[in-house]
Protein backbone atom coordinates (compact mmCIF):
# COMPACT_ATOMS: atom_id res chain seq x y z
CA UNK A 1 0.00 0.00 0.00
CA UNK A 2 2.65 2.58 1.08
CA UNK A 3 4.40 1.56 -2.18
CA UNK A 4 1.45 2.45 -4.14
CA UNK A 5 1.26 5.71 -2.46
CA UNK A 6 5.17 6.30 -3.05
CA UNK A 7 4.22 5.48 -6.70
CA UNK A 8 1.73 8.09 -6.47
CA UNK A 9 3.53 10.53 -5.47
CA UNK A 10 6.44 10.37 -7.50
CA UNK A 11 3.82 10.18 -10.79
CA UNK A 12 2.56 13.57 -9.46
CA UNK A 13 5.89 15.31 -9.16
CA UNK A 14 6.86 13.78 -12.75
CA UNK A 15 3.39 15.48 -14.07
CA UNK A 16 4.06 18.56 -12.46
CA UNK A 17 7.67 18.89 -13.58
CA UNK A 18 6.71 18.35 -17.09
CA UNK A 19 3.77 20.86 -16.38
CA UNK A 20 5.90 23.72 -15.07
CA UNK A 21 9.80 23.40 -15.68
CA UNK A 22 9.44 24.15 -19.42
CA UNK A 23 7.51 27.01 -18.39
CA UNK A 24 10.36 28.02 -15.83
CA UNK A 25 12.74 27.76 -18.51
CA UNK A 26 10.64 29.63 -21.39
CA UNK A 27 9.91 32.02 -18.19
CA UNK A 28 14.30 32.63 -17.66
CA UNK A 29 14.55 32.68 -21.34
CA UNK A 30 12.34 35.66 -22.00
CA UNK A 31 13.30 37.55 -18.87
CA UNK A 32 17.55 36.90 -20.95
CA UNK A 33 15.81 37.96 -24.01
CA UNK A 34 13.99 40.90 -22.63
CA UNK A 35 16.18 42.53 -20.94
CA UNK A 36 19.01 42.50 -24.03
CA UNK A 37 15.93 44.00 -26.07
CA UNK A 38 14.68 46.17 -23.41
CA UNK A 39 18.24 47.76 -23.62
CA UNK A 40 18.20 48.65 -26.97
CA UNK A 41 14.78 50.17 -27.13
CA UNK A 42 15.93 52.37 -24.15
CA UNK A 43 19.03 53.34 -26.23
CA UNK A 44 16.49 53.96 -29.36
CA UNK A 45 14.07 56.03 -26.87
CA UNK A 46 16.97 57.81 -25.65
CA UNK A 47 18.49 58.97 -29.25
CA UNK A 48 14.69 59.81 -29.90
CA UNK A 49 14.26 62.24 -27.36
CA UNK A 50 17.59 63.45 -28.28
CA UNK A 51 16.33 64.33 -31.67
CA UNK A 52 13.09 65.59 -30.34
CA UNK A 53 15.29 68.38 -28.92
CA UNK A 54 13.97 67.71 -25.39
CA UNK A 55 16.22 69.27 -22.51
CA UNK A 56 19.00 66.90 -21.00
CA UNK A 57 17.79 66.77 -17.62
CA UNK A 58 14.05 65.39 -18.74
CA UNK A 59 15.41 63.14 -21.36
CA UNK A 60 17.21 61.31 -18.83
CA UNK A 61 14.00 61.42 -16.52
CA UNK A 62 12.04 60.28 -18.67
CA UNK A 63 14.49 57.62 -20.33
CA UNK A 64 15.16 56.04 -16.45
CA UNK A 65 11.11 55.85 -15.89
CA UNK A 66 10.76 54.29 -19.73
CA UNK A 67 13.49 51.82 -19.37
CA UNK A 68 11.88 50.79 -15.88
CA UNK A 69 8.57 50.36 -16.96
CA UNK A 70 9.85 48.09 -19.95
CA UNK A 71 11.55 45.73 -17.49
CA UNK A 72 8.86 45.89 -15.38
CA UNK A 73 6.49 44.16 -18.49
CA UNK A 74 9.05 41.49 -18.64
CA UNK A 75 8.70 40.48 -15.61
CA UNK A 76 5.40 40.86 -15.72
CA UNK A 77 5.62 38.47 -18.74
CA UNK A 78 7.41 35.65 -17.47
CA UNK A 79 5.63 35.88 -14.34
CA UNK A 80 2.40 34.98 -16.15
CA UNK A 81 3.82 32.12 -18.12
CA UNK A 82 5.04 30.74 -14.69
CA UNK A 83 1.58 30.93 -13.83
CA UNK A 84 1.57 33.46 -11.06
CA UNK A 85 -2.30 34.64 -10.75
CA UNK A 86 -1.88 38.50 -10.51
CA UNK A 87 -5.57 38.77 -8.87
CA UNK A 88 -3.82 36.58 -6.22
CA UNK A 89 -0.75 38.48 -5.65
CA UNK A 90 -2.43 41.82 -5.82
CA UNK A 91 -5.00 41.09 -3.47
CA UNK A 92 -2.16 40.02 -1.09
CA UNK A 93 -0.19 42.99 -1.71
CA UNK A 94 -3.36 45.14 -0.55
CA UNK A 95 -3.40 43.22 2.68
CA UNK A 96 0.43 43.77 3.09
CA UNK A 97 -0.11 47.53 1.82
CA UNK A 98 1.11 49.23 5.23
CA UNK A 99 4.33 47.01 5.21
CA UNK A 100 4.74 47.44 1.57
CA UNK A 101 4.30 51.24 2.10
CA UNK A 102 6.67 51.81 4.82
CA UNK A 103 9.25 49.85 2.62
CA UNK A 104 8.74 51.16 -0.80
CA UNK A 105 8.39 54.99 1.19
CA UNK A 106 11.96 56.16 0.82
CA UNK A 107 11.48 54.91 -3.12
CA UNK A 108 8.49 56.86 -3.56
CA UNK A 109 10.11 59.82 -1.37
CA UNK A 110 13.43 59.88 -4.35
CA UNK A 111 10.82 59.14 -7.03
CA UNK A 112 8.94 62.92 -6.02
CA UNK A 113 12.34 63.99 -5.10
CA UNK A 114 13.30 63.70 -8.77
CA UNK A 115 9.74 65.01 -10.15
CA UNK A 116 10.27 68.52 -8.19
CA UNK A 117 13.97 68.66 -9.32
CA UNK A 118 12.66 67.80 -13.08
CA UNK A 119 10.19 70.69 -13.12
CA UNK A 120 11.53 73.36 -10.91
CA UNK A 121 15.17 72.48 -12.50
CA UNK A 122 17.08 73.57 -8.59
CA UNK A 123 20.09 73.08 -11.05
CA UNK A 124 20.48 70.79 -14.73
CA UNK A 125 23.26 68.68 -16.31
CA UNK A 126 26.92 70.09 -16.25
CA UNK A 127 25.81 72.51 -12.75
CA UNK A 128 28.46 72.54 -10.43
CA UNK A 129 26.38 72.00 -6.99
CA UNK A 130 26.85 72.04 -3.38
CA UNK A 131 24.32 69.77 -1.06
CA UNK A 132 25.35 69.91 2.55
CA UNK A 133 29.20 69.45 2.37
CA UNK A 134 29.41 67.27 -1.40
CA UNK A 135 30.56 69.78 -4.26
CA UNK A 136 30.04 68.45 -7.78
CA UNK A 137 29.39 68.54 -11.29
CA UNK A 138 25.87 67.46 -12.16
CA UNK A 139 26.72 64.31 -14.44
CA UNK A 140 22.70 63.16 -14.77
CA UNK A 141 19.63 63.62 -12.77
CA UNK A 142 17.71 60.15 -13.08
CA UNK A 143 14.27 58.47 -11.22
CA UNK A 144 15.95 57.92 -7.69
CA UNK A 145 19.56 60.04 -7.40
CA UNK A 146 20.98 62.71 -8.88
CA UNK A 147 24.97 61.64 -10.07
CA UNK A 148 27.52 64.23 -9.24
CA UNK A 149 31.34 63.80 -10.34
CA UNK A 150 33.78 65.82 -7.67
CA UNK A 151 36.78 67.70 -8.64
CA UNK A 152 38.70 64.50 -7.49
CA UNK A 153 36.52 62.65 -10.59
CA UNK A 154 34.66 60.64 -8.22
CA UNK A 155 30.83 59.44 -9.02
CA UNK A 156 28.76 60.48 -6.15
CA UNK A 157 25.25 58.62 -6.28
CA UNK A 158 22.95 61.05 -4.26
CA UNK A 159 19.47 60.13 -3.26
CA UNK A 160 16.84 62.84 -4.49
CA UNK A 161 15.32 62.86 -1.23
CA UNK A 162 18.50 64.11 -0.21
CA UNK A 163 19.10 66.73 -2.04
CA UNK A 164 14.96 68.31 -1.79
CA UNK A 165 15.85 68.17 1.94
CA UNK A 166 19.34 70.09 2.15
CA UNK A 167 20.64 73.36 1.19
CA UNK A 168 21.04 73.45 -2.80
CA UNK A 169 23.93 75.97 -3.20
CA UNK A 170 24.39 76.11 -7.24
CA UNK A 171 27.52 77.54 -8.59
CA UNK A 172 26.89 77.70 -12.24
CA UNK A 173 23.72 80.16 -12.03
CA UNK A 174 24.96 83.41 -12.50
CA UNK A 175 27.62 82.20 -15.11
CA UNK A 176 30.93 83.04 -12.48
CA UNK A 177 31.45 82.09 -9.02
CA UNK A 178 33.56 83.92 -6.41
CA UNK A 179 36.27 81.64 -4.64
CA UNK A 180 36.58 82.57 -1.12
CA UNK A 181 40.43 81.86 -0.40
CA UNK A 182 42.26 83.39 2.67
CA UNK A 183 45.88 84.41 3.54
CA UNK A 184 47.74 85.92 6.01
CA UNK A 185 50.65 88.78 6.85
CA UNK A 186 52.33 89.80 10.02
CA UNK A 187 51.28 92.69 11.68
CA UNK A 188 54.53 94.81 11.36
CA UNK A 189 53.64 94.32 7.32
CA UNK A 190 52.47 97.15 5.00
CA UNK A 191 48.52 95.83 4.26
CA UNK A 192 47.89 98.26 1.04
CA UNK A 193 51.86 96.98 0.07
CA UNK A 194 50.60 93.26 0.49
CA UNK A 195 47.42 93.84 -1.29
CA UNK A 196 48.95 95.39 -4.45
CA UNK A 197 51.30 92.28 -4.57
CA UNK A 198 48.43 90.13 -4.32
CA UNK A 199 46.28 91.64 -7.05
CA UNK A 200 49.46 91.35 -9.08
CA UNK A 201 49.96 87.88 -8.16
CA UNK A 202 46.42 87.30 -9.50
CA UNK A 203 47.09 88.84 -13.09
CA UNK A 204 49.09 86.16 -13.75
CA UNK A 205 46.35 83.82 -12.93
CA UNK A 206 44.73 82.65 -16.41
CA UNK A 207 41.32 81.69 -14.91
CA UNK A 208 40.56 84.72 -12.77
CA UNK A 209 38.15 87.20 -14.09
CA UNK A 210 39.07 90.69 -13.76
CA UNK A 211 34.97 91.77 -14.40
CA UNK A 212 34.40 92.16 -11.59
CA UNK A 213 37.42 93.04 -9.74
CA UNK A 214 38.57 90.40 -7.11
CA UNK A 215 38.05 92.07 -3.82
CA UNK A 216 40.80 91.82 -1.10
CA UNK A 217 40.75 93.14 2.36
CA UNK A 218 41.50 92.37 6.03
CA UNK A 219 38.96 89.18 7.11
CA UNK A 220 39.87 88.73 11.01
CA UNK A 221 42.46 89.16 13.55
CA UNK A 222 44.56 86.03 15.13
CA UNK A 223 47.32 85.35 17.75
CA UNK A 224 50.13 85.46 15.13
CA UNK A 225 48.73 87.24 11.56
CA UNK A 226 45.89 89.44 10.08
CA UNK A 227 43.85 87.06 7.85
CA UNK A 228 43.61 88.80 4.32
CA UNK A 229 40.52 87.52 2.49
CA UNK A 230 41.04 86.70 -1.18
CA UNK A 231 38.04 86.43 -3.55
CA UNK A 232 38.29 86.66 -6.85
CA UNK A 233 36.08 85.72 -9.45
CA UNK A 234 36.00 82.76 -11.48
CA UNK A 235 34.20 80.01 -14.19
CA UNK A 236 32.84 77.07 -12.09
CA UNK A 237 34.76 74.61 -14.69
CA UNK A 238 37.80 76.44 -12.70
CA UNK A 239 36.96 75.87 -9.67
CA UNK A 240 40.32 74.04 -8.37
CA UNK A 241 42.61 74.96 -11.15
CA UNK A 242 41.46 78.62 -9.74
CA UNK A 243 42.09 78.01 -6.06
CA UNK A 244 45.28 75.93 -6.39
CA UNK A 245 46.96 78.56 -8.84
CA UNK A 246 45.59 81.56 -7.06
CA UNK A 247 47.48 79.89 -3.41
CA UNK A 248 51.14 79.18 -5.76
CA UNK A 249 50.89 82.55 -7.30
CA UNK A 250 50.54 84.30 -3.98
CA UNK A 251 53.35 81.96 -2.73
CA UNK A 252 55.79 83.00 -5.46
CA UNK A 253 55.12 86.86 -4.75
CA UNK A 254 55.32 86.90 -1.22
CA UNK A 255 58.64 85.17 -1.79
CA UNK A 256 59.62 87.59 -4.37
CA UNK A 257 58.66 90.92 -1.91
CA UNK A 258 60.25 89.20 0.95
CA UNK A 259 57.28 89.31 2.58
CA UNK A 260 56.43 86.91 6.43
CA UNK A 261 54.55 85.13 8.03
CA UNK A 262 54.27 83.93 11.68
CA UNK A 263 54.64 80.56 12.72
CA UNK A 264 52.45 78.91 14.68
CA UNK A 265 55.45 77.72 17.27
CA UNK A 266 56.43 80.73 18.42
CA UNK A 267 56.02 84.63 17.27
CA UNK A 268 59.25 84.86 15.31
CA UNK A 269 58.72 86.06 11.78
CA UNK A 270 60.08 83.45 9.48
CA UNK A 271 60.86 83.42 5.22
CA UNK A 272 58.62 82.15 2.84
CA UNK A 273 61.05 79.37 1.21
CA UNK A 274 59.88 78.21 -3.06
Amino acid sequence: MEAEKIQEYIGGIQDWAVVFIPKVILAILIVWIGLKVVKKLSKVVSISLKKAGIEVEVEEFLGSVIDLVFKAIVFLIAASIVGIEFSALFGLLAAAGFAVGLALQGFLGNFASGLTIIFFKPYKVGDWVQVSDTFGKVKSIEIFSTNLVTPGDKTLIIPNGQITDSIITNFSTRGKIRIELSVTMPYEESFPRVKKVIENALLKVDCILHDPAPQIGIESYDSHNIIIAVRPYILPDHYWDATFDVYSSIKEAFKENNIKVAYSEGVELGPIGQ
